[in-house]
């Protein structure tokens, strides 16, 4: 590749989501507004990461839904499979190959100094291999397609530096292969909390709003959502600084209609109920147009299927060539050696 071609080839930048079925609304503000903005300025390549998903248990009977309803969620809001490669991670058997080989390099310190495992532990009392192991398949995701960068929130800083360190460790043993992957840092949009006030966006949590829902299942969700604690009574001014539902406000309305909530809120004049209806119409209109394309897509399970297969296809095309790359370095290729 020339300096010229270097320079205008577009950076790759990976990111998986786990399949629990249609995409919620913490999916949509923590990730996919931002995946499919991300589209035109780079390479992107945007994972179902079902592999990820076992080490969680769950009934074998339900993936296939999940994965087919995460799928419809991303081309939904926009992914686009003619500017993106979108596809199932247990269709690219490199993946898991490539962690395997990962774990030649990776110590058992660093995997478990890592927090999300040391949560995650507290749940079984025999802990899986797999809830260790589970930042090495990350690296794995993101080191196969050799990404530049990797768009990410603060809770999985910690998992991309391990991947960075497994990159570093990976070169200095075998010779140089893999990019020291970019942590993509987005707008400051803070920790975004569910429903409850209390806890991070949840489908099982049952805290958050399908982003396919009917307008009156968003509403049977958001008008259970935690407002301001010390506003027990309607006529009890508020304080929308600590209300989470006005923080959500900020994605769905805009400045002149939240200033008038905020006024409204402190003086009284504008109830909690008022404002969630306000709130939960505003997702309703701002999502329809992705509620339409989902209704297409599940009527036409078929192009869902080609969207993933050409995917997939796509993925392999790089994993292959990354794969046969890193065989040869570690000496894995005895029959092209030898014979």
């Amino acid at each position: 590749m020339t300096e010229i071609q270097q320079t205008r080839r577009k950076k790759r930048i990976f990111s998986g989501m786990q399949p629990s079925g249609e995409a919620h609304l913490g999916n949509y503000l923590g990730a996919l507004r931002r995946w499919v903005s991300m589209q035109d300025e780079y390479d992107c390549v945007w994972c179902i990461v079902d592999d990820h998903a076992i080490t969680s248990g769950g009934d074998p009977v339900d993936m296939p839904s999940s994965v087919f309803d995460l799928a419809v969620s991303f081309l939904a809001v926009g992914l686009d499979p003619e500017r993106s490669i979108i596809f199932v991670q247990s269709d690219v058997h490199e993946h898991t190959e490539l962690a395997w080989l990962f774990n030649a390099v990776t110590p058992v310190g660093d995997l478990e100094r890592m927090t999300q495992y040391k949560d995650k532990a507290q749940h079984f009392e025999s802990i899986p291999a797999g809830i260790l192991n589970y930042p090495i398949l990350q690296a794995a995701d993101i080191l196969l397609y050799k990404a530049d960068a990797v768009p990410v929130g603060e809770d999985q800083r910690q998992h991309l530096e391990l991947t960075r360190e497994v990159a570093r460790k990976f070169n200095a043993r075998y010779g140089e292969t893999f990019p020291i992957t970019e942590p993509l840092i987005g707008e400051d949009v803070g920790r975004i909390l569910g429903l409850d006030g209390d806890t991070k966006m949840s489908k099982s949590l049952g805290n958050t709003v399908g982003i396919l829902a009917e307008p009156d299942a968003v509403w049977d969700r958001v008008r259970t959502a935690v407002t301001d604690p010390q506003r027990v009574r309607r006529e009890d001014p508020g304080r929308p600084e600590v209300c989470n539902v006005f923080s959500l406000h900020r994605f769905f309305t805009d400045e002149n209609a939240r200033t008038d909530i905020d006024a409204g809120c402190r003086s009284a004049e504008l109830g909690c109920v008022d404002c969630k209806r306000i709130l939960s119409d505003n997702i309703e209109i701002s999502f329809a147009p992705y509620r339409e394309r989902a209704a297409h897509y599940r009527a036409h399970p078929n192009e869902v299927g080609y969207v993933l297969d050409q995917g997939a296809e796509r993925a392999r095309t790089i994993a292959s060539e990354t794969m046969e790359e890193v065989r040869h370095k570690m000496g894995l290729q005895w029959r092209n050696a030898l014979l």
